[in-house]
């Protein structure tokens, strides 16, 4: 993206914006219960912080779930901007009746660059949302997928919608649910 000029922090935003605009389109009927937001360490973390605080300007009743907070810089800007929004910030999950009061599920733990089985504590997070009956909206890929083959071992989510960044990737076509393509913000050629 740097053809174009665009910063990471630009392009979270964008990303973040966009995904709260499907939420807002597909799930108006749930913003008066709670929105569970799974924020990573990663990018798609990043993302997910930046999607809640639009959501929550948009009227909806968003709680991260921040576990493994990163130090890099770049993603702090974000986390105070939840705060600052009065964006709830969810201290644990435990077991599936602590996910039985969330409408939907947002989830931003892993991206294109996850590579092996989920460790602590986001196994166990994973585990939690796979059991729930809680509709999830991954973002970008489904956690715990791999970007080419999608999840072949079983032990990524299967989100009920998928919103894909700017174009969606190889292990999309693996996907069975209601697909989106946002943040298209880069001309058709690239």
């Amino acid at each position: 993206m740097s053809t174009y000029a665009f910063s990471i922090d630009q392009l979270m935003e964008l990303a973040g914006l966009s995904v709260a605009c499907v939420v807002e389109n597909e799930f108006r009927h749930v913003a008066a219960t709670p929105l569970l937001v799974v924020a990573g360490p990663g990018n798609n973390g990043g993302d997910a912080l930046v999607a809640a605080r639009h959501l929550k300007h948009f009227g909806f009743l968003p709680e991260v779930h921040y576990p493994k907070p990163t130090a890099n810089p770049l993603y702090q800007p974000s986390t105070h901007r939840t705060i600052f929004a009065h964006v709830v910030h969810a201290s644990h999950l435990s077991c599936r009746s602590d996910l039985s009061r969330y409408g939907l599920v947002l989830d931003g733990i892993f991206g294109f660059s996850f590579r092996g089985p989920p460790r602590p504590p986001f196994d166990n997070i994973l585990t939690l949302l796979a059991r729930s009956s809680t509709p999830v909206v991954s973002i970008d890929i489904p956690s715990g997928w791999d970007v080419e083959r999608g999840d072949p071992d079983g032990h990524g989510l299967r989100p009920h919608v998928l919103v894909s960044l700017t174009a969606p990737k190889q292990c999309a076509q693996h996907f069975e649910g209601l697909h989106f393509v946002g943040g298209r913000f880069v001309p058709p050629s690239v």
